[in-house]
C-alpha cells in the first residue's frame, strides 16, 4: 500500500526517493575532484598513477579510487599507439591504393604483395600438453631454433587465393624471381596490378628493368610507414596464428613444408579480405592527428 498511496497522492514522483535519503557521502566532494584531476598529473619518478598509489596518496580506498575513474572514464593504463606517415605524396599514394580496392580494373587481377621476413623454426625443447577439457594446452618457454625463412605472398584481391614463395633471403634476387613466378601462374592477356610497400627491394633498377620489359605489370606503393593499407598484411596475421608462432618444427623444411600445406588447403576454400573503410574519414583521422 506504501508505493500505491504514494502514486495517488504525489502521481509518478511520488515513486522517486525523497531528497536526503540513503547512505550520506563518506568522502569529501574535493578528495573526489582531486582523484580526476589527479590522474592526469602523473607522481613524481612514476609515468602513471595506479588505483593504489591514488589511494595511498588521497587516504582513501583503491576501490573508491577505481569507481570514480570508471564514472569519468580515466583509463590511466591504456595508451593508444599512433604513426603518421610523413610521405609527401601521402594522398595520391592513398587513393590509388584505395581506388584499386574500390573499383578494381576489367581484364586485370590486382595483387597485394609483400615479404614476411623471419618465420623461425623453432623447436620447442620439450612436448606440451595438449588442449583438453579442464585444462589449456601448453608448451615450454624455451626452444631451439633452425633458422628462418621469408615468406613471399601475392593476395589476390579479387578472389582471395594467394600466389606464395619460400625463401632463405629477401634481395631483390628473389623478388624478381617472385615476379615471375606471378606472371607464369596467370594468363598474359590479363593485366597485373601489382600493391606493395616502398621497400628498396622493389624499387631496385634490375627491378624497374624486368617490369619495362613485361608492361602487363603495374606497381601501386603504399604510402611510407602506410603498411596497413596492404590487404596481404590480414593475410600473414592469419597464418602467423595458425602456423608459424604456435609449431613446433624439427627443420627449416618442415617449417616451409608446414607452409606450402597451409597455402594449398587455403587456396581450395580461399577466404577473401574486403576493405570497407571510407578513405574519406580515414583521411579527416589523419588530418586530426597531424593538427
Amino acid at each position: 500500500m506504501k508505493w500505491t498511496n504514494r502514486f495517488l497522492d504525489n502521481h509518478l514522483e511520488g515513486l522517486h526517493d525523497a531528497p536526503g535519503r540513503g547512505r550520506k557521502p563518506t568522502v569529501p566532494e574535493e578528495i573526489n575532484s582531486q582523484i580526476i584531476t589527479k590522474a592526469t598529473q602523473p607522481p613524481e619518478n612514476m609515468s602513471r598513477w595506479s588505483t593504489r598509489t591514488m589511494a595511498k596518496e588521497l587516504g582513501v580506498s583503491n576501490y573508491h579510487v577505481s569507481k570514480i575513474w570508471q564514472a569519468n572514464g580515466i583509463k590511466p593504463h591504456l595508451t593508444r599507439t599512433f604513426k603518421l606517415s610523413k610521405d609527401p605524396n601521402f594522398e595520391d599514394k592513398f587513393w590509388d591504393v584505395i581506388g584499386l580496392y574500390l573499383d578494381p580494373p576489367e581484364k586485370a587481377i590486382v595483387f597485394c604483395c609483400d615479404e614476411k621476413s623471419q618465420c623461425q623454426a623453432l623447436e620447442r625443447s620439450q612436448p606440451g600438453l595438449p588442449l583438453g577439457g579442464g585444462h589449456i594446452k601448453t608448451r615450454t618457454h624455451d626452444d631451439y631454433r633452425h633458422g628462418t625463412t621469408t615468406l613471399f605472398a601475392a593476395l589476390n584481391y579479387l578472389d582471395g587465393s594467394v600466389i606464395s614463395m619460400t625463401e632463405n633471403r629477401h634481395r631483390h634476387e628473389e623478388w624478381l624471381k617472385f615476379l615471375r613466378q606471378i606472371d607464369s601462374e596467370i594468363p598474359g592477356d590479363m593485366d597485373l596490378h601489382l600493391i606493395a610497400d616502398n621497400y628498396s627491394t622493389h624499387k631496385h633498377k634490375e627491378v624497374k628493368a624486368q617490369l619495362n620489359e613485361h608492361p602487363r605489370f603495374h606497381m601501386h606503393f603504399t604510402p611510407t610507414g602506410s603498411s596497413w593499407m596492404n590487404m596481404v598484411e590480414r593475410f600473414f596475421t592469419d597464418i602467423t596464428v595458425d602456423v608459424i608462432r604456435d609449431g613446433s618444427f624439427q627443420s627449416l623444411k618442415e617449417l616451409e613444408d608446414a607452409i606450402g600445406n597451409y597455402m594449398t588447403a587455403r587456396n581450395r576454400a580461399p577466404k577473401r579480405y574486403v576493405w570497407k573503410a571510407e578513405g574519406q574519414k580515414i583521411l579527416e583521422k589523419i588530418n586530426r592527428a597531424r593538427q
